[in-house]
Order: C-alpha cells, then structure tokens, then sequence
C-alpha cells in the first residue's frame, strides 16, 4: 500500500508543474527575462497609442490624465501597473476621466518601450 501511495504522489507531481517561466511572463503581459526597452521607440509608441487621451509628452488632455505627474511615479506605480493596465484596462481611481480600457494591440514589449518612455518624461520633469 505505501509503495501505492508513493508511486501515486509521484505521478501527482510531476502532473502538476508549474508553467515555465515565460509562459508566466507572456501570461502577465510582461516581455520576456533580459528584454531591454527603448525610450525613443516607445516615445513613437506612445504618439500612436496612448497620447489621444494622454496628450503629448505625457501632460495629459481632457481625455485622460498626464502621466508625467507624482500620482505615476515608480514608488506609487510600478511599471507592472502599466502592463496590468494596458493589458486589463483600468478602473477610475486617482482622476475624473472614466475608466481607461484595455489596449489589446500593444505587446509586451511595446508596453516596456512605452513605459521607458513615460519613466524618462517623468525624470525629466524631476519625478522619480
């Protein structure tokens, strides 16, 4: 009977391995271990995707907040909140703009690139 029950836990868990860590990644909306993002790509990015409700460098429109504010800063927003954001969408929580939806045609990668830019419009503006 023992030999049963160890035979049975064995084959428990090995059925039951966790996924590989770029499936957890790519799951997350995360680019994969050592991608390294680019402020300028994720500046054009930006310009196409986010800066409609976002305004230009990042200052906001009557659409959507500005993003070069301290509400954004990496100690309040980690730059995971960004991928949950673009990948989930957002509830209203710091402003009065309504909620912001999903934008499901932006990668991973292209979300880091984005975020490298925002971060450095940020710096720039002295938030850190």
């Amino acid at each position: 009977m023992k030999k049963y029950l160890l035979f049975s836990l064995v084959i428990f868990l090995t059925a039951c391995e966790a996924p590989d860590p770029a499936a957890r990644r790519a799951a997350l909306h995360l680019p994969p271990e050592g991608f390294v993002s680019d402020a300028t790509q994720g500046g054009a990015l930006f310009v196409t995707n986010c800066s409609s409700c976002h305004g230009n460098n990042a200052r906001g429109t009557e659409q959507g907040p500005p993003l070069v504010n301290n509400v954004y800063r990496p100690a309040h927003h980690a730059d995971f909140a960004f991928h949950m954001a673009v990948r989930d969408g957002v509830r209203q929580h710091h402003w009065g703009f309504g909620d912001m939806p999903a934008v499901p045609q932006i990668t991973p990668e292209q979300t880091a690139h984005v975020i490298a830019y925002i971060r450095q419009e940020q710096s720039k503006a002295g938030i850190r």
